[in-house]
């Protein structure tokens, strides 16, 4: 699993589609091809329960045994999906209304 995403849709319609409360984005800039390690657009739960358009670095953590203390620079591609560390983490990392390679 690749974790590069093509985003086609603007942010207002993100707001709609996804009921965002409050749109924390800023201007999110015309890209088609959203890469790891990039800031990306994530809707997500805030404190307050309401969901929230923000701006985070893309991508997936790696194994703990990949870092070794060493500041984590993510996976780019997810080949053993059977892993115990991927578990967690599969269900909600695949955006199920964008374009995912």
């Amino acid at each position: 699993m690749c974790n590069l995403y093509n985003l086609t849709t603007t942010q207002e319609a993100m707001r709609r589609l996804f009921r965002i409360g409050q749109d924390l984005f800023g201007n999110l800039e015309p890209s088609l091809d959203v890469y790891p390690d990039r800031p990306a657009p994530v809707i997500r739960t805030g404190a307050d329960g309401e969901r929230e358009l923000v701006v985070l670095t893309w991508g997936m953590p790696s194994p703990p045994f990949v870092t070794n203390g060493k500041p984590d620079t993510g996976v780019t591609n997810i080949r053993n999906t059977a892993s115990p560390h991927w578990r967690r983490w599969l269900p909600r990392a695949l955006p199920k209304t964008l374009g995912v390679c």
